[in-house]
């Protein structure tokens, strides 16, 4: 089972798992598909849009473990 880090960049996560989006945008992500998804990690990404990024890592995890 793969699992996500906060270090890993955005487009790495989809990549894993389509339904991963579905996190992202419940935290105010809802450009991933613009460049920045290409280059920011999660960490990056959840400091610009005041998100938890320990939490979202665990909620990521926490689905990709129940497949």
């Amino acid at each position: 089972m793969k699992q996500v880090t906060k270090d890993m960049i955005i487009r790495e996560v989809l990549s894993i798992d389509p339904g991963c989006a579905e996190f992202l945008l419940n935290v105010g992500m809802h450009c991933l598909g613009c460049p920045s998804a290409s280059g920011e990690t999660l960490e990056m990404a959840c400091a610009v849009h005041g998100a938890d990024v320990d939490q979202l890592v665990a909620d990521i995890n926490n689905y990709l473990a129940d497949k």
